[in-house]
């Protein structure tokens, strides 16, 4: 049953041509010297990451996504000699909470993607053993469920999972990326700010900050926030439905703290470093409408509610207020939530004033969400940074919208 409250688009007026070779397949030597094309009340020009300082408005704060990308591409080998890939996506157990399973030292379960499934039977161990720092590490994977592609793994030496990663697992690049993750890529395929570990994915519009761009910015009087979004592999799948409402919008942990919220309500013009940060502010007001309803309402923004409330909204201030009063009576400092959210043109933003992020493949949910934030003029920007030859999708350049 088609949503009536969802905004009728029609995707092939949100594709265009990406030649392949307009793909980055490694990033810039040195990060800040990408490129970064300004976008600003629909003039557009041509700069270099490193100026952003003195293209921002005064008094803007900048929100980051710290979340860590994990090695969630893993390999094992069969007796037979067939190789399995495990790209684990979400755990399962003992809890569904990253940070948790991250921090486990026994056992756990993830549910994943499995190249080669068919030849992996249920119940069927698979084992490798690392030597880490001297010491023997053993590894094994137990195929629990096929048609739910959900992998346990358990392991010795009492290491964290996450560590178990780091000496395991590879970088997971994108599917557009063709060539295998290189020893840089541990370090370029994250921001330097990368903090909490939980991320199949790179919030890519950070890729670009250096310690230097942020000194300048602090000096400048520019603020700096940091929240989380874990970035799931759903930011890669296409949409493949006619009707765009019916998109399986893929569902990621947030985690945003007091002062998140204070300086949410505080600041004079937010400005989201990524789509992953956007949606994560967005969500945060939703919740606070959600809150507003109901004291005891779960922080789960589905994907299509902002479009079943259009009518009848709270204030901005008044919503964002009931989330920060929220957490002040609960006596927490970090709130968790998990966010749908599906930004199509039609969406109305209620926090974010300016986008920093780079360009995105046509036809996908990314591209609705640039569309929804600076009109039809979308399309302009992306033929400008064709014809001036700008390096396009995660490593690439960047743009800076401020409609």
């Amino acid at each position: 049953m088609k949503n009536i409250a969802f905004p009728d688009i029609r995707l092939s007026e949100y594709t265009y041509m990406l030649p392949d070779e307009r793909i980055a397949s490694h990033p810039v030597n040195v990060r800040d010297d990408a490129r970064l094309l300004v976008y600003q009340e629909g003039s557009i020009s041509h700069h270099v990451f490193s100026q952003l300082d003195s293209l921002l408005p005064e008094n803007s704060t900048l929100f980051f996504n710290n979340t860590r990308v994990i090695p969630a591409r893993i390999h094992f080998k069969k007796h037979t000699g067939a190789t399995i890939e495990i790209f684990i996506i979400k755990p399962t157990r003992p809890s569904q909470d990253i940070v948790q399973v991250m921090a486990t030292t026994q056992s756990c379960s993830w549910q994943c993607l499995i190249g080669n499934l068919k030849k992996w039977k249920n119940a069927e161990v698979l084992r490798q053993e690392i030597n880490v720092d001297g010491r023997p590490l053993v590894v094994c994977v137990t195929l629990l469920n096929k048609e739910r592609s959900e992998v346990q793994f358990d392991w010795t030496c009492q290491l964290h999972f996450s560590n178990v990663l780091d000496v395991l697992g590879k970088i997971p690049l994108p599917p557009y990326i063709k060539r295998d993750a290189e020893p840089d890529d541990k370090v370029r395929y994250q921001t330097i700010y990368a903090k909490n570990k939980g991320a199949v994915a790179a919030p890519t519009a950070g890729l670009h900050f250096t310690n230097e761009v942020l000194t300048n910015l602090a000096y400048k009087g520019i603020k700096s926030e940091f929240l989380t979004l874990h970035v799931s592999t759903g930011t890669f799948q296409p949409i493949q439905s006619k009707d765009v409402a019916s998109h399986p919008m893929h569902a990621e942990e947030i985690l945003v703290t007091l002062q998140n919220i204070r300086n949410i309500l505080n600041n004079d013009f937010t400005i989201a470093v990524g789509t992953t940060s956007l949606r994560t502010l967005e969500s945060v007001f939703w919740y606070g409408v959600k809150m507003l309803e109901s004291r005891d309402a779960p922080f789960i923004i589905e994907k299509d509610f902002p479009y079943r409330k259009m009518h009848k909204l709270p204030a901005v201030q008044d919503a964002i207020e009931a989330v920060y009063e929220h957490m002040k009576h609960r006596q927490t400092d970090i709130l968790k939530g998990t966010t749908q959210l599906f930004i199509v043109p039609g969406y109305k933003f209620r926090i974010v004033k300016g986008l920093i992020t780079n360009y995105h493949m046509p036809g996908s949910t990314l591209i609705l969400l640039v569309a929804a934030f600076i009109g039809t003029d979308w399309k302009r920007v992306y033929m400008e940074a064709l014809n001036k030859n700008y390096r396009f999708l995660s490593y690439g350049d960047t743009s800076l919208l401020l409609p």
